[in-house]
């Protein structure tokens, strides 16, 4: 045998084995055992009595079938099971030679039968890209990923609006394509960098679910966005207002509706939640639950980020006594588990969103606004965070922290307990700047943070209270008196001293003060229902 010897690897369990050439059927049986085989069969009869062909696929010892579009009758069946229909036949050895040869490139001897099953498959048919983009973004609602799944859906819904199909494969994203998509968008604000950003991940997805190297199957041929260039969005347009305008939308009479709930009363309300609780998003309002309430403080994870911070974006908000009043008009029934009545009323955040925003739209269209010119919800987000840096004195990393961004420090956040009573301070000074001052003073804090909540505000006939009014800033009314039994005494006195020119359904401020204690507590209240 002059030394010659072969080796076989045992593919099941790695054994090599010393294989001299006399003994070369050795491998030849090795190989029959652990190689699949095919073979043109059928299964159950159909209820009109013909036969549906498949391939049976055999792999160690297991079995499975591949479903063709051939039929056949009984009389081309034998006792057997054997086909006799010659173009059936022609037809499944076809196939046959083609799995044949698929499985010839790779070295399947240690797969599983579900896995030559998805060899098979998977080298077949085109992967669609369209396909593979509804299961991405459906696994990313599953996951509770619901705004960014969002965004996902509406950049595949554009590149299919572009390509004229809902059936986009794979093969025909070419970067000269993406390219043009791009180059469609080149007049948006926010989509040309965003719709491509979101299909670029998509597509990085697939190529590590649907292509095996190791295995030779490769359903995407190639990525073209190793060619392909994103831009960057446009900066973003810093949306605050000014704290004067501030005072002019919400120190103003409604427009008249005729609808039973006013859509600009609850853009106004949701607006103001949004100022004076540190510029809380839409959703997390629209989202919050009883028992993220307690004791004055709602604690909420925002839901932007949530998934994405160590920390799950988690803050602590107190709720002014200022907002108290429009706070409790939307708290929803004893027991309903959310904490307002935004559901009731709207299906989803979305919807809750695009109401309050026609409602300031409004709102802005009746202060003689112009269309490009009108707030939205988002605006006064924005203004809490720009009157907080301007004109409350704080830095860049309290507006931040105020407005539960992570500022660099998301894993520092994530081992710390949070003291959130800066973010409360920062707030009551806003709220302070904007509804009692005007543009030249800034007096006093909201709340008293050092007293305990009992310990905040009484009146007694023997105390003596100085009580201020305000409208749209400036100070209308004011005295200094003893004799109140309650809050109400003490504004019913200063609205007798309020200018007769406030028209109907406007808001006027109310700060009270105790002398004897030096507590204070404010108050708002709107003309024609509150006085």
């Amino acid at each position: 045998m002059n030394g010659f010897v072969l080796l076989y690897v045992y593919p099941k369990i790695g054994h090599v084995y010393p294989v001299y050439p006399e003994q070369s059927e050795v491998i030849n049986h090795l190989n029959q055992k652990y190689m699949a085989t095919f073979k043109a069969t059928i299964k159950k009869q159909r209820a009109d009595g013909l036969y549906t062909v498949y391939i049976r696929v055999t792999h160690q010892r297991k079995t499975s079938y591949i479903k063709t579009d051939k039929i056949v009758d009984a009389a081309h069946i034998t006792q057997n099971g054997d086909l006799t229909d010659p173009v059936v036949n022609e037809y499944c050895s076809m196939l046959i030679r083609q799995y044949t040869d698929r499985l010839n490139r790779v070295n399947a001897a240690s797969w599983e039968i579900k896995d030559v099953m998805e060899y098979l498959f998977n080298t077949e048919e085109e992967a669609c890209f369209s396909d593979y983009a509804r299961t991405f973004i459906t696994k990313m609602e599953n996951g509770r990923h619901e705004r960014t799944a969002k965004n996902y859906k509406l950049a595949v819904n554009h590149l299919e609006r572009f390509m004229g199909t809902n059936r986009i494969m794979f093969s025909i994203l070419t970067s000269s394509a993406l390219t043009l998509w791009i180059e469609n968008m080149s007049l948006t604000n926010r989509a040309k960098e965003m719709y491509p950003t979101c299909i670029r991940q998509i597509f990085k997805k697939a190529l590590i679910e649907l292509n095996d190297e190791e295995r030779g199957i490769m359903r995407i041929k190639f990525n073209p966005w190793l060619k392909v260039a994103i831009p960057k969005s446009d900066t973003t347009i810093k949306r605050a207002i000014s704290a004067e305008a501030c005072r002019e939308f919400f120190n103003r009479p409604l427009p008249a509706t005729k609808m039973i709930s006013s859509l600009p009363e609850l853009g106004r309300d949701v607006a103001l939640l949004s100022l004076c609780i540190g510029g809380i998003n839409s959703v997390d309002l629209y989202e919050l639950k009883k028992k993220d309430y307690n004791n004055g403080i709602i604690g909420y994870k925002r839901a932007k980020t949530r998934h994405s911070r160590r920390d799950e974006a988690y803050i602590e908000m107190r709720i002014e006594p200022f907002i108290q009043s429009t706070f409790d008009k939307y708290l929803s029934e004893e027991d309903d588990e959310y904490l307002f009545n935004f559901h009731k009323r709207y299906g989803n955040s979305d919807s809750f969103n695009a109401n309050v925003n026609i409602g300031i739209r409004k709102i802005c269209k009746d202060m003689g606004m112009k269309k490009e010119d009108c707030y939205c919800f988002y605006t006064f987000r924005h203004t809490w965070a720009t009157i907080a840096q301007n004109d409350c004195g704080a830095n860049i990393y309290e507006v931040a922290f105020g407005m539960n961004h992570s500022h660099g420090f998301n894993v520092t956040r994530g081992y710390v307990k949070m003291d959130f009573t800066p973010a409360w301070e920062l707030n009551a000074k806003i709220i302070d700047f904007i509804f009692f001052s005007n543009k030249k003073s800034k007096q006093g804090k909201a709340l008293d943070f050092e007293a305990p909540k009992d310990a905040l505000f009484r009146i007694s006939p023997k105390r003596m209270i100085y009580g201020r009014a305000y409208f749209k800033g400036e100070v209308v009314a004011e005295l200094t008196d003893i004799g109140f039994s309650n809050v109400d005494e003490v504004i019913a006195r200063l609205v007798k001293q309020l200018p007769k020119d406030i028209p109907t359904g406007c808001n006027v401020q109310f700060r009270l003060t105790n002398c004897d204690t030096q507590k204070e507590a404010v108050y708002e209240r709107s003309k024609g229902k509150g006085f």
